[in-house]
């Protein structure tokens, strides 16, 4: 998703297509958004996010996410990309510091990636819903064209900008 407020860009993943992702899954979640968020003017700082930042618990979730991360370093390492992280870290610069010292990442990031699908699908309806942001999306990542997907609840405009978007990455494609 491409949530929009204003002058202010964010892409949350997943929020529609992987129910449970592995970590080599969120791995590759994290490098699409990362070309979705370059797409749309954004200069990536990658979070995978977690109900812990940085091994604050522990658990099977929260491997999965430190796994994640390490395969992103791994695989991709000229991303900008740090995990786990709660969202107010990756989000708030002063909790960014206090929580995860010395990250390029926390305090600063632009892209969220939600460790699976039912975080990041209430995350983006409550943004959206309580917090006024435009939700454009669902956008389709990794696919040999163009292919996006709209929301039940959506509006007439979600359907208008996610056209537009579509319409966008086909000519770039060209």
């Amino acid at each position: 998703m491409i949530m929009e407020r204003g002058d202010e860009k964010y892409i949350f993943a997943d929020c529609a297509i992987n129910i449970d992702p592995d970590s080599e899954t969120l791995a590759e979640i994290a490098y699409q958004s990362s070309e979705t968020a370059e797409m749309i003017g954004l200069d990536p700082k990658i979070a995978m996010l977690s109900f812990s930042t940085k091994g604050s618990a522990k658990g099977p979730m929260v491997t999965k996410v430190q796994e994640a991360t390490d395969l992103v370093h791994q695989k991709y390492p000229d991303l900008v990309c740090d995990g786990e992280l709660q969202f107010d870290a990756a989000i708030v610069p002063r909790v960014g510091e206090a929580k995860a010292p010395g990250s390029a990442v926390a305090g600063h990031a632009n892209v969220f990636i939600f460790p699976e699908l039912q975080s990041g699908n209430i995350s983006y309806k409550v943004a959206e819903r309580l917090g006024g942001w435009s939700a454009i999306g669902p956008v389709l990542q990794g696919l040999a064209a163009p292919i996006n997907d709209l929301s039940r609840g959506c509006k007439t405009e979600d359907v208008y900008l996610l056209a537009i978007l579509t319409a966008a990455q086909a000519n770039m494609e060209k």
